[in-house]
């Protein structure tokens, strides 16, 4: 029950952030570098995959294991749809 409410309470505080700059200086006091830079590969990997790039294309662009490519296509498949619908808010701004 705690770990619920401390996500919720991360989740609030995440979403209240509006600086670009603020954001990168929380993440990077929550974050080591090596998680940083996990969390922007990952990232990465989901967009590729968004877009409709092979996985195995992708593991060779970003010179990662199939795994890792295997482990975001299912995140984004069967996830909590977190990504699906940032992907879409993203769309539809550029759209804008």
């Amino acid at each position: 029950m705690r770990q619920d409410l401390t996500h919720a309470e991360l989740a609030n505080i995440l979403a209240s952030i509006h600086d670009t700059e603020q954001m990168g200086k929380l993440l990077q006091d929550f974050l080591t570098p090596q998680e940083l830079e996990d969390l922007v590969l990952r990232w990465e990997i989901i967009k590729l995959l968004h877009s409709g790039l092979p996985q195995r294309e992708i593991a060779a662009q970003l010179g990662v294991a199939i795994g890792t490519v295997s482990r975001g296509a299912r995140e984004l498949k069967y996830g909590h749809d977190g990504f699906v619908q940032l992907l879409k808010k993203l769309e539809a701004e550029s759209a804008a």
